[in-house]
């Protein structure tokens, strides 16, 4: 099936905005799109502009009409991905003193039951909190967490019902099945109780959604009553709470994209004023792990120029940076992403040659050992568990053919139990399939890691199609991890690949840095010459290839498009970030002041204005042919606003040479993260890929 655009594409209206920085003017055609009164719109979408609700309804009337021939297939994909999913699927209980706690859900149920049961029992279930009865009613509704007090008495849960990350936490009392009279508003998702459960710290979000202030809430009491425990002036800045594996700690961090800086609260006596690790330093970055037995802190960090990081330690009483002594010391080339300190053992868990691995180190005596597998490609993450003295910590292995297995691993013995393997209940053979792990050359010579899976019975010369993924940004590394949904593309043929490009960390810190800033170039060639490598060794073929990224991955999206547009067949852009140089000016926007150690500051610099200007996809968009396009939104995101990718489509569709289609889709019941149940994200998922099952003919 041939994707052929409706006759009448929408066309917005041109309404010229001068903007001057440097010296350098600019006109933006579209900046109208943007609503003034967006602040609101994020809390209530009605009031959004009329003209401008108007243009966005007209262009996903068009995308409706464009993919209206994909019906069946969407509705065929749906299914599929929904028989892969066991609709009554429950997580590995999580024991915490008397309890465990789980999710699970209901079969034909969108979103999940929050439960627990005695420990070690397989009866006695009592449910915590049901969301979908909290969903009903509502066009949108995400749970932002539920975190049980340490008494077991109560738990406190947080909802966004708007899609803009407003979180509202009230409180259940877990005897009565009743919440309290407390509710805060306009928070970030996570609290930190303190040790007896009587309070607790939370984040408050501003109306520039930017969560610069820490407040303690004491149960029972009007959250207009709440103290403000720690206020950031920098409103670069990021903060959140937390609290130490030990219990004894609650941590108030507060972070841009390189530099943080960590307060401490002793959960036991919570009216306690804020006590300061070490003052924050630019590029320095820092956490903590309580060692409780002797009085230290375990402090992962890269001061000294560790690039990959290492592990410090700290008397509890004297925590500063004069203080910190090497436990275990930078290596380079093998990254520390994340530890975490038990009673007897302390466990890290750190990259090596692109490879994930968990290092256990007995606590007592120092010895290590690890764990790690076999597979060209694969995915490891631990789970810290609510438990300090225990010996046993759970972990999940997955690759691109193997589903996603539990272990319950026991720190000392080292015996491993297998707790969950996940179901793929319309059935999955993994010798069907094979994952691969290659490497391109990049422009400057560097190579870029690639891992994909294919069926084992495709022919390798170059006709099969391929989806693309990329995301290089913020050093987030994606996972060579098992996808139930990616399989409706594989078993149509396709090689599914990803792309782990430099401004991830994949191979190191160093990937990280060199792309971001001014290097933030290198993250579109590496993927420009993934997708060469992936055409020249035969797994696909130039003009073969869908690429697909979201957020700041759709940004990577605009500005391949731009650079080598013959290369691609499609690009699905997902909450695009593709205005990069005007919402980077605007220090109004809810992210802006954090994203200038991410890209530079162009408003005093210069340079950093000339080098975003050179890359930022809409300000590139020029006259010349373009692959098929689909650019998806959310109208209440406010990480990246809805008229980014609107303004996107618009100066796309005005210069476009060729006959592609350029299709829009605005979410207006969501945010960022699209829509909330897991059924209605499948058809999401389910109609970006008849879009790329379509544009390659292969529909």
């Amino acid at each position: 099936m041939k994707l052929t655009p409706p006759a009448a594409a929408p066309r917005a209206e041109k309404r010229p905005q001068p903007d001057e920085h440097h010296g350098i003017a600019r006109i933006d055609n579209y900046a109208w799109l943007r609503d003034e009164n967006w602040r609101e719109v994020m809390r209530d979408p009605e009031v959004l502009d009329k003209d401008i609700r108007s243009y966005l309804e007209a262009e996903n009337a068009y995308t409706e009409k464009a993919l209206e021939p994909l019906a069946e297939l969407r509705e065929k994909l749906f299914k599929e991905m929904k028989g892969r999913i066991k609709e009554d699927d429950s997580s590995v209980p999580s024991p915490d003193g008397p309890f465990a706690y789980y999710t699970r859900f209901v079969e034909g149920a969108q979103h999940p039951l929050f439960c627990r049961r005695p420990r070690d029992a397989e009866t006695g279930e009592q449910i915590v909190l049901d969301a979908n009865k909290e969903a009903e009613g509502e066009a949108y509704f995400r749970i932002g967490d539920v975190d049980h007090s340490p008494s077991h008495r109560l738990a406190a849960w947080s909802a966004d019902r708007k899609g803009s990350e407003y979180f509202t936490v009230r409180l259940r009392d877990l005897e009565t099945g009743e919440d309290l009279d407390d509710e805060v508003p306009d928070t970030s998702p996570g609290i930190a109780w303190d040790a007896e459960g009587r309070s607790f710290l939370y984040t408050q979000v501003d109306d520039e959604h930017r969560p610069l202030k820490v407040f303690r809430h004491v149960v029972g009491t009007s959250h207009s009553e709440d103290t403000l425990v720690y206020a950031e002036k920098d409103e670069g800045f990021f903060v959140g709470v937390g609290k130490t594996q030990s219990g004894k700690w609650l941590v108030i961090s507060s972070h841009d994209h390189q530099t943080s800086e960590i307060y401490l609260v002793p959960a036991d006596t919570p009216e306690t004023p804020p006590k300061l690790v070490a003052p924050r330093e630019d590029g320095v970055e820092y956490d903590l792990e309580h060692d409780a037995p002797r009085n230290r802190f375990l402090i992962l960090t890269n001061a000294e120029g560790a690039e990959d990081f290492r592990i410090a330690e700290a008397p509890e009483g004297a925590p500063g940076r004069e203080n910190w002594r090497d436990v275990i010391p930078h290596r380079p080339g093998t990254l520390i992403l994340n530890h975490v300190a038990y009673r007897d053992h302390h466990v890290r868990l750190e990259r090596q040659g692109g490879l994930p691995r968990i290092v256990v180190r007995r606590l007592a005596d120092g010895a290590e050992h690890e764990i790690a597998f076999d597979e060209e490609a694969y995915d490891l993450n631990m789970g810290a568990g609510y438990e300090y003295e225990t010996r046993r910590m759970r972990f999940a292995y997955s690759s691109m053919t193997t589903p996603a297995e539990v272990y319950d691993y026991d720190l000392e013995t080292r015996e491993r139990q297998l707790r969950k393997r996940q179901e793929v209940p319309s059935g999955h053979d993994p010798a069907d399939y094979v994952t691969r792990r290659i490497f391109a050359t990049a422009a400057d010579g560097e190579t870029v890691p690639i891992s994909l899976v294919h069926r084992k019975n495709i022919a390798l010369d170059g006709t099969a199609p391929c989806l693309l993924y990329g995301y290089g940004s913020y050093g987030i590394s994606i996972p060579a991890s098992f996808s139930t949904t990616c399989l409706s593309l594989v078993d149509r043929g396709f090689v599914y690949a990803i792309a782990h490009i430099r401004g991830g960390k994949e191979k190191g810190y160093g990937w990280y840095t060199s792309g971001k800033r001014l290097k933030k170039k290198n993250t579109f060639t590496d993927f420009i010459a993934a997708g060469e490598h992936l055409a020249k060794e035969g797994f696909t073929s130039r003009g073969n290839i869908v690429a697909h990224g979201g957020s700041a991955g759709g940004m990577l999206m605009g500005a391949v498009s731009n650079m080598a547009p013959d290369l691609f067949k499609g690009i699905v852009a997902e909450v695009p970030f593709v205005d990069v140089l005007a919402t980077i000016l605007d220090a109004s926007l809810p992210l802006t002041p954090p994203e200038w150690n991410e890209w530079g500051n162009p408003i005093e610099s210069r340079e950093a204005y000339e080098y975003m200007a050179s890359y930022s996809p809409y300000d590139n968009v020029t006259r010349q042919p373009y692959p098929h396009i689909f650019a998806l939104g959310g109208l209440t995101d406010p990480r990246v606003t809805y008229w980014e990718p609107a303004k996107w489509v618009a100066k796309l569709r005005e210069a476009r040479t060729n006959d592609g289609i350029t299709l829009l889709h605005i979410n207006m019941d969501a945010g960022h993260g699209g829509a909330s149940g897991r059924f209605e994200r499948l058809k999401e998922v389910a109609r970006v890929y008849a879009f790329a099952l379509a544009v390659t003919e292969h529909a």
